[in-house]
């Protein structure tokens, strides 16, 4: 199959939107725009769009990188950066053209 590979930046945990922390809000986004899978990666430290730093600290992760990242056919993908943009937060994304399945049978998952 063809599609995207979209990638969103928040570059801080602490961030909320519809009481939800912006993470968590993204892949609700991702569900309802019909994305059934997402991947969330963490980082140890990045700068953002303004060029501050962030960073994971040892006692408090709120100011962690994060990066959420989907694979999905275009219009998917097309639907969750509408949805995004209507929701208002200031993010930063990636989108990237790529080719993608399923490999394996679910015979063989756990």
């Amino acid at each position: 199959m063809k599609g995207s590979q979209l990638t969103v930046y928040a570059a801080n945990q602490s961030h909320r939107k519809a009481h939800m922390t912006v993470v968590e809000w993204i892949l609700d986004e991702a569900r309802q725009a019909g994305i059934q899978g997402a991947t969330v990666m963490e980082a140890t430290q990045g700068i953002d769009s303004h060029g501050r730093y962030h960073a994971a600290r040892f006692f408090d992760l709120v100011d962690q990188p994060v990066a959420v990242t989907v694979a999905t056919e275009d219009e998917k993908a097309d639907a969750l950066l509408a949805r995004l943009r209507a929701g208002g937060v200031r993010l930063f994304y990636t989108r990237c053209p790529i080719e993608y399945e399923t490999i394996g049978s679910t015979e063989d998952m756990p």
